[in-house]
């Protein structure tokens, strides 16, 4: 996969897994980490899939309508591709933190739905629930964060709630930051991550 790797000053530190939105590149959200922490190391992907030009994690049938069959072959294939990187990078593949927005934030959710060990938590700006009707790993002291808006016209509300109830079920520790905002990601919304991060992860 297309991809990034910083090393950082502090390897003790987790390793940010950066997973753009749509029509994005593995260049969009190394800002965020370098501001999320500086000292830590960063690999930032770009999603395999093309969709009229615009990079993509994985198919869509439909806006909002997720193709299941490809997004459990992407889901499998970035999660080889974070055994590899580690290997070939020296990074603890156990201390990973993805921080992904829109299908970025679907992919790395993704990844906590089918993987136990893939990901030691997660900060999710306006994701959608994966699959449904599917039993999740157990995901004890995994530690999310889960950024919406209550006017998202892409994510709609009980998307964000459902996420959350689901991760929680699986064992889980979630916090949902609301913003009265659509599907950008905020500089508040930000914030909010980033306090949730130096307390529950750093």
């Amino acid at each position: 996969m297309k991809h990034i790797f910083q090393k950082g000053t502090d390897t003790s530190r987790p390793t940010f897994l950066m997973l753009h939105g749509t029509g994005g590149t593995e260049n969009d959200l190394l800002a965020l980490a370098a501001k999320l922490d500086p000292a830590a190391s960063v690999l930032s992907v770009r999603g395999n899939v093309v969709e009229n030009g615009m990079s993509r994690f994985f198919k869509r049938i439909a806006e909002g309508v997720f193709d299941e069959e490809d997004l459990i072959f992407r889901t499998k294939e970035l999660n080889e591709f974070l055994d590899e990187a580690a290997g070939k990078y020296g990074f603890d593949r156990n201390n990973i933190v993805a921080v992904g927005y829109s299908n970025g934030a679907n992919i790395a959710a993704s990844l906590l739905f089918h993987y136990m060990d893939a990901l030691k938590g997660a900060i999710l700006y306006h994701p959608m629930v994966p699959r449904r009707r599917i039993d999740l790993p157990d995901l004890s002291g995994k530690q999310v964060f889960i950024g919406a808006g209550k006017n998202d016209p892409i994510c709609p509300p009980e998307e964000s709630t459902d996420l959350k109830e689901l991760l929680e079920n699986a064992g889980a520790t979630v916090e949902l930051h609301w913003e009265n905002s659509g599907h950008q990601l905020t500089g508040e919304e930000f914030a909010a991550s980033r306090s949730w991060f130096e307390i529950n992860i750093k």
